[in-house]
């Protein structure tokens, strides 16, 4: 008896259920560290400027003002009084960042911009979006 060999298996299609594999494990990988970046707590939908400079902000102090017009000083909410209050305490070379929701009213972002002018705080930044 004769062994008669096979001959090489062709592949007519290509496999991809490993392609498939790879792509879920990088699509769970980008959805869960996506989900722990957040810009802050309080909800600020933020208006769009064309000339933004992503600047790298150091030891900084965030003045929040939503659409409500509520203001926060870092995470907590306070008035008028008690954020010129804070911010008198500051140094005047601490950076402000300033997030002001685009549906809040503008007396509200003036307000603030003047509690910081007298205080005489050089270092202010507004926050966009691109």
């Amino acid at each position: 008896m004769a062994k008669c060999k096979k001959a090489p298996k062709r592949f007519d299609q290509i496999n991809v259920i490993p392609f498939i594999d790879i792509m879920l494990v990088l699509l769970v990988m980008v959805l869960t560290t996506a989900t722990f970046i957040k810009q802050g707590v309080i909800p600020v939908d933020l208006p769009e400027a064309k000339a933004t400079k992503k600047e790298d902000l150091k030891k900084e102090v965030s003045v929040y003002v939503n659409a409500k017009g509520e203001m926060f000083y870092e995470k907590e909410k306070v008035d008028l009084k008690t954020l010129e209050a804070k911010l008198s305490s500051l140094s005047k070379e601490q950076t402000v960042v300033l997030r002001s929701d685009k549906e809040s009213r503008f007396q509200d972002f003036i307000s603030v911009m003047d509690i910081l002018k007298r205080l005489h705080h050089e270092q202010l930044y507004i926050v966009t979006k691109e």
